[in-house]
């Protein structure tokens, strides 16, 4: 009897074990076709929910079961997914499958989260300023870097991130390049406004509805908010942002920009541009490639100049190629998108006459470096004070990579190449 009641208390010490272990943070890596995948799948709580770290989605709601004691059953309904798994002390070992398509997937305990260690860390050698200000109803919030020492003489950058709706840090896959970049201005006495985008953490809007315009303007009002505190108020872009300050540059609201792996060529011509780059990268052959390429072409014709959409079954495409080009179609009919695709600051530039940074990595696959360099090259009036390079090796984040694919990102643990670093801080103390 005392034997027995020993055993049932180790029965139920382990099966609580069991139950406890299928609660919390989880995650793994996922191989298809020889890409790795991360996935964190967060257990706890009414609304459990998975990420996808290496295509940055996060909070993506999931079912939770438990058809036995040491067993675990997830349900992805807006990813037509599932995992299920085994506990197996200290992992789960399962399989996730998706579209008929199955692969093994091994989860352990927590989130392992790549080191960023170019983020700031305290104490910091410069004061911060939290700041508000407005665009008609829109309440933008920011962070004011002032270095040591700083003055109305002291230069200042209006910082403007790239597409989508982003923090004030530019954050993504874990990196805050706009906060790297803010500490390294600052040490060497160069001041930053950067602000959460329109849209960030506030309720309601549309952010498909804006545009690119609506996105100039509030980097107008930022300018304008400085120019009450500071002599030289320069922008400095990245992607979208880099395209903003061009812009800006061409109205002479600036007194200087820095327009990081900005877009220059259309948008149009960025999104062609852009799917040829994923597509071979991914191994898709040259000539389906360059077919669906064309389909993108026309179609994007046709959203501007009007007439009757390309039907994808008259091009020699896979069906998988057909389908994305129908959610292509669904996001170039927003405004945001619609908008973007007739966007070209080439005319512009001649407009220009402050000087000009503008760096672009050759490995960006998101804006080709040689086609949007060399439109600067060949736009701006020639001028000392410019500076127009490629940055060897880097990607669209301006990170030294191996690929430049998105999925790298957030492997990759350096934020932004020193080398960048180093050519902004240089180029804005020369002046």
């Amino acid at each position: 009897m005392y034997k027995r009641s020993i055993i049932t208390a180790v029965m139920i010490s382990v099966m609580s074990m069991i139950a406890n272990a299928q609660t919390g943070t989880w995650s793994g890596k996922l191989d298809v076709q020889g890409t790795t995948l991360s996935l964190v799948f967060h257990l706890d709580g009414e609304n459990p929910s998975m990420d996808s770290p290496d295509q940055g989605a996060e909070g993506i709601p999931i079912q939770v079961s438990r058809p036995a004691s040491n067993t675990i059953k997830v349900i992805i309904p807006s990813l037509g997914a599932s995992y299920e798994g085994v506990w197996m002390i200290r992992q789960i070992v399962g399989t996730f499958t998706q579209m008929n398509a199955s692969f093994p997937l091994t989860l352990t305990p927590g989130e392992n989260k790549p080191a960023r260690p170019q983020t700031p860390k305290p104490p910091y050698p410069y004061q911060t300023e939290e700041v508000s200000f407005t665009n008609g109803d829109i309440v933008l919030n920011g962070t004011l870097t002032l270095p040591a020492g700083c003055s109305r003489e002291t230069p200042v950058l209006v910082m403007v991130t790239g597409s989508g709706i982003q923090n004030r840090d530019e954050e993504i896959f874990g990196h805050k390049p706009f906060a790297v970049l803010a500490d390294a201005l600052a040490r060497a006495g160069i001041a930053t406004l950067r602000y959460d985008d329109r849209g960030y953490a506030m309720e309601g809007g549309n952010p498909l509805a804006w545009t690119t315009s609506d996105f100039k303007s509030d980097a107008d009002v930022a300018v304008d908010l400085l120019r009450n505190r500071f002599d030289r108020v320069g922008v400095i872009g990245h992607s979208e942002g880099g395209t903003i300050a061009l812009m800006l540059a061409a109205e002479k609201k600036a007194d200087f920009i820095v327009c990081l792996a900005g877009m220059v060529v259309s948008g149009a011509e960025t999104l062609v541009s852009q799917n040829r780059s994923a597509l071979l990268l991914a191994g898709v052959p040259e000539e389906v490639t360059e077919e669906y390429c064309r389909l993108l072409e026309k179609a994007f014709d046709v959203q501007v100049n009007g007439g009757m959409m390309p039907d994808p079954d008259d091009y020699n495409l896979p069906k998988e190629l057909k389908q994305n080009y129908q959610a292509v179609l669904n996001q170039v009919r927003t405004p945001y998108l619609s908008k973007l695709l007739t966007l070209d600051v080439r005319p512009l530039l001649a407009d220009i006459t402050c000087p000009v940074l503008a760096l672009n990595g050759t490995k960006d696959i998101q804006v080709d470096h040689e086609n949007n360099l060399d439109a600067l090259r060949i736009g701006l009036k020639a001028s000392h004070a410019h500076h127009i390079e490629a940055i060897e090796g880097a990607n669209h984040l301006l990170q030294n990579c191996m690929t430049g694919a998105v999925t790298e990102y957030r492997t990759i643990e350096e934020t932004i190449s020193p080398k960048v670093l180093e050519t902004v801080i240089a180029w804005l103390s020369a002046f």
